[in-house]
């Protein structure tokens, strides 16, 4: 068996109706569809939902659940916030910049653009506090290939030390564009 795609990422959010009013406004997602039961049909546990569904482009689809029996919802405490995010790519750089401008415009704090050689990304919280990052590619076919090269030694490496492997210390340390 091979994956053919993803199907849906599934959130939680705070508000069903202002997330889907965010997420059209901010990133010009289309609502395609929401459903509400009062029993989980893979449990049958008797707990009302509200379930919405974004197109996130490209047959992505990006859907979160409003739990309104649930404590409110939190964030994993013990991995730090910079770790858990949702990255959606953009078609440009100029794109990235309007989208920046935009959100700054709306009063949503936003991180960037930082390079990270093969991409570039701003980032920001949605109202229900899930980071999320717009990322624009950049990588160069010659710096994709040589990373293509190294990822089974990184990883083994990695696995062996939990130390960062210096194979690729070049994508960030200024020597690829010296080389």
């Amino acid at each position: 068996m091979k994956i053919s795609k993803i199907h849906h990422v599934a959130y939680r959010c705070k508000d069903a109706k202002e997330t889907v009013e965010w997420y059209v406004k901010h990133l010009g997602m289309d609502f395609v569809l929401a459903f509400a039961e009062n029993e989980v049909p893979s449990t049958k546990e008797p707990d009302p939902y509200m379930h919405i569904f974004l197109d996130a482009g490209n047959g992505n689809v990006l859907a979160f659940f409003k739990l309104p029996t649930r404590p409110e919802m939190g964030a994993d405490p013990n991995t730090p916030d910079w770790v858990q995010h949702l990255a959606l790519e953009v078609e440009s750089l100029d794109e990235l910049l309007e989208t920046k401008a935009s959100l700054e415009g709306a009063g949503i704090d936003v991180i960037g653009p930082i390079d990270h050689t093969l991409f570039k990304s701003i980032y920001f919280f949605d109202p229900n506090g899930h980071r999320l990052e717009l990322a624009v590619n950049v990588a160069r076919p010659e710096v994709t290939a040589r990373l293509d090269e190294i990822k089974w030694d990184m990883l083994r490496e990695w696995s062996q030390t939990k130390r960062a492997p210096e194979h690729a210390r070049w994508l960030h340390d200024g020597s690829l564009d010296s080389e």
